[in-house]
């Protein structure tokens, strides 16, 4: 049996918490992994996983196994990635999740550069307005808006994301503008619940370096970021959203910039990735690029 091929198997298995997918990933056929686990275990004199039909789970001693399997492979991995030709061409797949409007508008279309690049990498890309759970789903990056609160990531800052407060013209037509923070109380938003914890995300604004929160009356919830700016464009009410996402609109004249002396905060944007997963070479030259990109681009 091989020791390192068992190792990663077995920490694959933890962290999808399948053996079919995990045999997948590495591509190997799941009787063959189950008989590597099942050698892995009596080499070891220790039952290493709780089997179900749904789930599997790391046994106590399992758990202890896979934190020294994990740091043993992230060694390994150092150590190969250290040499020159890893990294001055990297290469194999790496698999990435974006948020739809920001990989859309932003991330997509400047991405024929890298590829041009490192012609070596094979890209994967996953795209929606949930926040998906990297090592279950097999992810190696995000890129993520928001203040990361998830202990097992580590984030790189990339760029503060302006937001613009903005309306329709139909809309102002029909209902004027808002000239004071007071005046949105007569008005209508479009509400943005998050596809994540179904809250309902106020507008705010900062007023002398102070957040005010407002909320306002809605007629229409929506929880994906092109339909909160559909609905705006429909005429449904105002909405605050990352400039990126309404510049042609915009520039267009479909909407209308609001109360520009009170702007809303910018959005944190960071790539994140697994802590105890290693920064590949292919991982870190994509990382260093989209630090370059948003720093060219915000």
């Amino acid at each position: 049996m091989d020791r390192f091929q068992a190792m990663l198997l077995f920490t694959r298995i933890v962290e999808l918490k399948s053996f079919s997918r995990a045999a997948d990933s590495l591509q190997l056929p799941r009787a063959t992994a189950s008989n590597i686990i099942r050698q892995l275990e009596a080499r070891l004199g220790v039952r290493l996983l709780h089997r179900t039909t749904r789930q599997v789970s790391p046994t106590l001693d399992g758990g202890a196994y896979y934190e020294r399997c994990r740091r043993l492979l992230a060694d390994l991995d150092e150590a190969e990635s250290s040499f020159d030709h890893s990294t001055i061409a990297p290469s194999g797949k790496l698999r990435v999740e974006l948020p739809g409007a920001l990989g859309r508008l932003v991330v997509l279309p400047a991405l024929p550069a890298f590829c041009e690049r490192y012609p070596g990498i094979e890209l994967e890309i996953s795209s929606s307005d949930r926040v998906v759970d990297l090592i279950q789903e097999g992810v190696d990056c995000a890129l993520r808006g928001a203040e990361l609160r998830d202990s097992t990531l580590i984030a790189r800052r990339l760029a503060p994301l302006p937001q613009v407060t903005c309306a329709s013209r139909d809309y102002l037509n029909a209902h004027g503008g808002p000239q004071t923070l007071d005046d949105l109380a007569h008005h209508l938003a479009v509400n943005y619940q998050s596809p994540t914890n179904r809250r309902i995300l106020d507008l705010e604004f900062v007023v002398d370096g102070q957040l005010r929160t407002v909320a306002m009356q809605s007629r229409l919830t929506v929880n994906l970021a092109d339909a909160y700016v559909a609905a705006c464009e429909a005429g449904f009410g105002l909405i605050q959203a990352p400039r990126y996402h309404v510049t042609t609109a915009l520039a267009e004249g479909r909407l209308v910039e609001l109360l520009p002396q009170w702007q809303p905060p910018s959005l944190p944007l960071a790539v994140v990735y697994p802590q105890h997963r290693h920064l590949s070479p292919r991982l870190r030259v994509f990382v260093g690029w989209l630090v370059e990109l948003f720093g060219n681009s915000h």
